[in-house]
């Protein structure tokens, strides 16, 4: 069994700049009180049906997508710092008019807006994180700054389903309150972080240290580069999958639970939301120190058989107390996904390209999340709850099926690509 230091030993020596951006995350996530609620918002306050609500929460990631696109191109020639700071600052504005807004469809296009400006800021996150980091301190440095939100995430849940029933303007408020205070951190004490001639040095360091070239500084554009890595499109094209899957918690899951329980699924789902953080909280640092000796690819194959059995025994078992057991398996397997997939995707990105990449390949994914809404929400027109949740469970059980694929071409190519540097693996 490892010792409380060892366990924690991931989190230890990063660049002051990560642990800023781990208090900045944690601040916005105690108001993060909206997005967690869309799917109820859309259908409960704004009186949408499921087919409708699968619908906007589709669009809203796909607004997410082509600025994420913008974002990671600008930030690979601005610089991080000011696109995160310019359109989230714009995110929390959309949020103040919201306050003023009762709930209908000009709200609806407000929260598109938001994601919108979110979208442009998302790359520059991940990608300040690997300019800050080393190869070694990336899974350490992503898991920090996951347990940073949901530490936050854990508080919010505990007050927002009674929130929402009665104070939906309070809501937007504490949510903008909230983004302001931790985009200010980053503002006032984080440097930017893009740095070519530092960005080539981690990367001369990364290939000494047997990490092939793959970090090394390229000319081509973005969709060349991915054509010369076959293996991040394979990858994204597995973790869409789990995406697709994964968006069920905010979609079908308050559904099902306001099904079931009326009015009193608010506050269950409230209280599933942080019972979700909780896990996070307790278990990434053990999960991240158990697994460490893993592969990227390994744990996240851990990863989807934890979310087959998570979201698949909801089509079997819907009681009350299988949602709770629902939530602590697949958080698991949330926990181990969440600190490989960004640590995958750097390691095997050229430094000049992090903004791109931090934005093509999560759009590739991230369309998973935007379309399990939207095609769940038509499946559950015609059928029920209890089908619709075995069906997401044989889909992410065929991409964790691929995903071990993956890693044995990932392994081979990888000991091909040692072997000609004349390293050992």
């Amino acid at each position: 069994m490892k010792s409380f230091k060892e366990i924690f030993n991931p989190y230890m020596g990063l660049k002051r700049e990560i642990y800023i951006l781990f208090i900045s995350r944690l601040v916005n996530a105690l108001g993060a009180f909206i997005f967690p609620f869309m799917t109820l918002l859309l259908k409960d306050k704004i009186g949408l049906d499921e087919s409708a609500v699968g619908l906007f929460s589709a669009l809203c990631g796909l607004v997410y997508a082509p600025a994420s696109l913008i974002g990671g191109k600008i930030s690979d020639t601005i610089g991080r710092k000011k696109i995160l700071v310019i359109f989230e600052s714009l995110g929390m504005a959309s949020y103040l008019i919201c306050i003023f807004l009762e709930p209908g469809m000009t709200m609806v296009y407000m929260l598109m807006s938001v994601s919108f400006f979110f979208g442009v800021a998302g790359p520059s996150h991940d990608a300040m994180v690997a300019d800050l980091a080393s190869d070694e301190e990336r899974q350490g440095a992503y898991s920090l700054l996951y347990l940073g939100f949901n530490l936050g995430f854990a508080v919010a849940m505990l007050f927002a389903g009674r929130l929402f029933a009665n104070h939906l303007k309070l809501m937007f408020a504490i949510d903008a309150a909230t983004a302001f205070l931790a985009i200010g951190l980053i503002a006032l004490f984080v440097k930017e972080t893009y740095n070519p001639e530092e960005s080539r040095k981690i990367a001369e360091e990364s290939t000494a240290k047997g990490n092939g070239n793959l970090e090394a500084h390229s000319n081509e554009p973005i969709f060349k580069v991915l054509l010369n890595r076959p293996v991040l499109l394979y990858f994204a094209m597995a973790i869409f999958g789990y995406r697709f899957v994964y968006s069920q918690w905010s979609f079908m899951m308050p559904l099902h639970a306001s099904s079931n329980f009326g009015e009193a699924g608010y506050t269950l789902y409230g209280a599933l939301g942080s019972i979700n953080a909780l896990v996070v909280v307790i278990f990434t640092p053990i999960l991240t120190s158990l697994f460490s000796k893993e592969t990227n690819i390994k744990r996240i194959i851990y990863a989807g058989i934890l979310f087959t059995l998570g979201f698949g025994m909801l089509g079997f078992i819907s009681v009350e107390l299988a949602f709770y057991a629902s939530v602590v398996i697949f958080t698991l397997g949330e926990i181990l996904e969440a600190i490989s997939v960004m640590p995958f995707i750097m390691n095997h990105t050229p430094a000049s390209h992090r903004g791109r990449m931090s934005s093509v390949l999560p759009m590739i994914m991230g369309a998973g999340y935007s379309l399990g809404p939207f095609v769940m929400g038509m499946v559950l027109e015609g059928t029920s709850f209890e089908y619709s949740w075995k069906l997401v469970g044989i889909i992410v059980l065929t991409a964790t099926v691929f995903m071990g694929f993956l890693e044995l071409y990932d392994r081979r190519n990888h000991d091909l690509s040692t072997n000609k540097e004349g390293s050992t693996v």
